[in-house]
């Protein structure tokens, strides 16, 4: 007698890429300690940027030459100074005062989707490299901006999780707001911090503008996209309603039932959509029409998960009975300003601009 999983893909990938066994360290390290060294490490880089880098006047910022108004590299023997130094700070202070410790590191796993999302941001970091170079701008401008998405992306992302889709959870359970290996991650928050974050990146570079880099990042956006929706699959999560067409897929993990791959469809929407930005990025030379990448990327982007939060498991409890589940309410108001930036605000005969005025 034929059965469902021989029918359909059956799906029992372990999410785990490796485990590695427990290792003792020499000593303890003081987790109240590394977090005062962070905060010491903050501290000095910003004494550091204003010495090597003083801001200029802001009346007169927007009207100085691109050149000059880059900033200077800090010399990276000071940067590892102060690391070294404030690490140390930190674990001496906290010999004489009690404080919890780490004596033990293990057991480790390398998770699929951890290497998905680390993936995403190494080719996003290439991109974006390029495209700051194609821009004549500086290598540190395009590092500094990789510091601010990589925050914006997971605070982002886990604030949505919380306030999107399990906030009754959450807010009867604070500790594990925090617990991001506990839990999951909402894409839609992880769009809004990085909208957060590259609005505080272009507010201390008056040299760059906030529509330039909205424009190029929705390039690593998109591909980045695809690497962290096949992690899910690795995962067997975010997938779809139970469903008998030829390519529907059985996730051992969670039951046997065929059910649609919709982790899968977005990304291969995701591809889709990087292949027609960097279509649109290298067809006007590196300077398309200010908004035109911004506009594709919202209108393409989340009509696709639009249509394909048809197919999927709603995740959000409190929305199952809800006509237009929480992804699709989430995407709406994005379609709309996708749409209107390509209507009303990209110039489409409009020669490209400078990076500097676009």
């Amino acid at each position: 007698m034929q059965t469902l999983s021989d029918s359909y893909f059956v799906w029992h990938g372990d999410p785990v890429m490796f485990r590695t066994g427990v290792l003792e360290l020499p000593f303890e390290i003081s987790i109240l300690g590394l977090v005062l060294a962070g905060a010491l490490i903050w501290f000095g880089y910003q004494k550091l940027d204003q010495k090597f880098n003083p801001q200029p006047d802001k009346r007169r910022a927007r009207r100085r030459d691109k050149q000059e108004a880059q900033k200077s590299l800090i010399p990276g023997t000071h940067i590892a100074a102060l690391s070294v130094g404030a690490l140390i700070v930190g674990q001496l202070l906290f010999l004489i005062i009690p404080s919890p410790g780490i004596a033990q590191l293990g057991p480790i796993e390398m998770r699929w989707y951890g290497f998905g999302f680390a993936l995403a941001f190494m080719l996003g970091y290439f991109l974006g490299s390029a495209m700051f170079r194609h821009a004549g701008f500086k290598q540190e401008d395009a590092d500094s901006l990789l510091m601010y998405l990589f925050v914006g992306t997971i605070a982002g992302a886990r604030l949505g999780e919380v306030l999107f889709y399990n906030p009754a959870y959450y807010f009867s359970n604070p500790a594990e707001i925090l617990m991001i290996w506990k839990g999951g991650l909402a894409s839609h928050g992880a769009f809004i911090g990085n909208i957060l974050a590259m609005w505080l990146y272009v507010s201390r570079r008056p040299h760059i503008t906030y529509v330039w880099v909205l424009d190029r990042m929705t390039i690593p956006f998109a591909i980045g996209g695809v690497f962290v929706r096949i992690g899910n699959f690795f995962n067997s999560e975010i997938y779809g309603l139970p469903t008998d067409v030829s390519w529907a897929v059985i996730f051992e993990r969670v039951d046997m039932l065929p059910r649609h791959p919709s982790m899968l469809y977005e990304a291969g929407a995701g591809l889709l959509l990087f292949a027609i930005l960097w279509g649109m990025y290298k067809y006007w030379k590196h300077q398309p029409p200010a908004g035109a990448l911004l506009g594709v990327f919202l209108t393409v982007l989340f009509t696709a998960r639009f249509l394909i939060e048809i197919t999927k498991v709603e995740q959000a409890d409190f929305a199952v009975e809800w006509i237009v589940g929480m992804g699709q309410l989430l995407s709406i108001p994005l379609v709309i300003a996708g749409l209107f930036i390509l209507i009303a605000k990209v110039n489409w005969k409009q020669k490209p601009e400078t990076p500097a005025a676009a």
